[in-house]
């Protein structure tokens, strides 16, 4: 069997994707990939930052956790993003580092890599499919192939039936809505397995 690198790379303000990527962090690593949980650069302007109490204090005890490089990018087999939704779309702090990434895509270095991606916002219908569907447009511009759940698995259902990734509503202080850790768990060992399959394939 193939040993697999997994990068799990997350945004996150208040920390609702910090617990989906340490979800999907456990998960992996217990279907035997090799991970790497690293975060996004904050990129927000500080007052905005002080502003919250809540992002500040998520911020305050996240320091320790390494912010993504492009090494981690060359390195892994395979990714999985959790980031929250804005407006349909990934957030700037995302975009930013995506867009960093011209001239590995340049090089190849990241065709054929395995991606899946999480999503979180305030209300069941709030952009998560969009922002999914957003997210992997940049993967299909990478040559990478996506690995989402669709519906091969009940915990998909049970977390309320995203097939592009486990997308997971928040109220008001910060409480998850859904019940998603069995669909995360689910998302991040198919994504293991997936890459395994291409990571053999391609030996």
């Amino acid at each position: 069997m193939a040993n697999v690198n997994l990068a799990v790379i997350y945004y996150s303000s208040t920390g609702t994707n910090y617990q989906l990527a340490q979800w999907a962090e456990e998960a992996a690593k217990q279907a035997g990939a090799e991970v790497k949980l690293v975060k996004m650069p904050e990129t927000a302007p500080q007052s905005a930052v002080e502003s919250n109490p809540a992002w500040k204090k998520h911020l305050e005890e996240t320091k320790d956790v390494p912010e993504v490089t492009l090494d981690d990018l060359e390195w892994a087999d395979a990714y999985i993003f959790s980031v929250p939704t804005r407006f349909g779309n990934v957030p700037s702090q995302a975009k930013s580092f995506l867009d960093s990434t011209g001239g590995l895509w340049f090089n190849g270095k990241l065709a054929n890599k395995v991606v899946s991606a999480m999503t979180s916002a305030q209300n069941p219908h709030g952009g998560q499919e969009a922002t999914l569907l957003n997210l992997y447009t940049t993967m299909h511009h990478w040559g990478a192939i996506v690995a989402s759940p669709g519906y091969t698995d009940q915990s998909v259902f049970a977390a309320g039936g995203n097939p592009y990734g486990t997308s997971v509503s928040v109220d008001q202080d910060g409480n998850m809505k859904e019940d998603v850790k069995g669909a995360v768990e689910y998302q991040a060992k198919r994504t293991v397995q997936v890459a395994t399959w291409v990571k053999q394939g391609l030996q």
